[in-house]
């Protein structure tokens, strides 16, 4: 695997990543954040990444599963996420704090620690629609991310949530 690959994965999980708290409760959500948490169930993110100072080099794909996303207590959300890294498959509860912007939902990290990586991961992903888009920092390495969110409905209409 590239070094531009294992930067990325390392940042990806490091957005994600923030131990998931066996005590938190779900609370209460809105009808903004229950269309969001609806619109996530077994969503698949599917674009690109950049580094910066490499523009010159062609946009490298990315891949994200997404099985569910709930509120668990005031800004943190679980995400419960597949991570496919090298030999690694695995599905895993992610907690991350969201903001919100109107009706618009953005996980927004700074400087997270992620236990074996590291420290200093930094992220700002938001979500729009069928879309997303965002930046991401690890040390001196960042970079832009985007693409399209294929909802479930979609996936099985095109025939592939089996290939997944």
């Amino acid at each position: 695997m590239s070094i531009d690959r294992f930067v990325f994965a390392t940042v990806l999980t490091g957005v994600l990543l923030l131990a998931a708290s066996p005590l938190c409760r779900a609370d209460e959500m809105s009808p903004a954040e229950q269309a969001f948490s609806d619109s996530m169930k077994n969503a698949t993110l599917v674009g690109f990444f950049t580094m910066g100072g490499r523009e010159e080099q062609p946009l490298k794909p990315e891949r994200y599963d997404i099985e569910s996303a709930v509120k668990a207590s005031g800004k943190l959300w679980i995400f419960t996420v597949r991570i496919k890294y090298g030999n690694l498959d695995t599905k895993l509860p992610v907690t991350v704090p969201m903001e919100w912007a109107g009706d618009t939902p953005m996980v927004s990290r700074t400087d997270a620690a992620i236990p074996g990586l590291g420290a200093g991961f930094s992220a700002r992903v938001l979500f729009d629609g069928d879309r997303y888009a965002g930046t991401w920092k690890h040390g001196a390495a960042g970079g832009h991310m985007f693409g399209r969110i294929e909802r479930a409905a979609e996936k099985s209409a095109a025939g592939l949530e089996d290939s997944q």
